[in-house]
């Protein structure tokens, strides 16, 4: 089986709650008659609108959507791009390796997941896609991110679910080239709004210190002019 994860850009304009809208009652109908192992869907709809962290520069589309398709092999992805190419204005994927390094109810930041599917997860989803920085091999910035950066952020932030998609190559012509799509599920708004709970600190002293340890890890695991991260909810439709 493989993993395939489109990234849909779409006007600023376009309402969260018609987006919601769109993906969800016209989109994921239509990707689900193609029968795919599993289908999860990030949404920029009216339960995501807080302000990111990394704003989209003003000239950039920004990532509406998030689509994730599981299929016996990537081959068999026309249908399905089809389908989704029509439902923005541009359309980027990827063939990744997933990592789900943390699920729900693996640590004390969420219970097991219980809703059903095409129901909203709780909470908040952040996505965070973004080259390695030029001039580190695939080694030197696997092993970083894989060895150190997980853990290390695993054991400062509150993340209720942090899933690693290694790209393996984009299958789309004229995709951003990226290296990585993060997914981190938070338990609510206020994780990634209040910077001490963002970042696991109780003072401010430690708050500067736990910034500074972020930020040093950081700067060798991705190109500053390719990272983006947007706030989205989690559908996950098929499972």
């Amino acid at each position: 089986m493989e993993k395939l994860v489109y990234l849909v850009y779409e006007r600023p304009s376009v309402d969260p709650a018609e987006l919601r809208r769109r993906f969800l009652d016209e989109v994921a109908p239509q990707l689900l008659t193609l029968e795919p192992h599993a289908l999860q869907m990030d949404l920029d709809d009216e339960h995501a609108q807080l302000q990111s962290m990394v704003p989209v520069p003003s000239d950039e589309l920004p990532v509406r959507a998030c689509v994730s398709l599981w299929l016996d092999a990537h081959d068999g992805r026309v249908s399905y791009e089809d389908v989704l190419r029509a439902a923005g204005v541009r359309l980027a994927g990827y063939l990744v390796t997933e990592s789900l390094f943390r699920e729900y109810g693996d640590n004390e930041h969420s219970k097991p997941r219980d809703w059903p599917d095409g129901t909203r997860s709780p909470g908040i989803i952040t996505l965070t896609v973004f080259d390695k920085p030029q001039g580190v091999d695939d080694e030197t910035f696997y092993g970083h991110w894989y060895s150190h950066q997980s853990t290390m952020s695993e054991d400062m932030q509150p993340r209720a679910r942090y899933v690693r998609n290694a790209v393996a190559r984009a299958v789309t012509p004229g995709a951003p080239r990226l290296r990585a799509i993060v997914e981190e599920a938070w338990p609510s708004v206020e994780h990634v709004t209040n910077l001490h709970t963002f970042f696991g600190a109780t003072s401010n002293e430690q708050l500067g210190e736990n910034i500074r340890v972020m930020l040093d890890s950081t700067k060798l695991l991705y190109d500053p002019a390719t990272m983006r991260n947007y706030p989205l909810s989690e559908y996950i439709l098929k499972s």
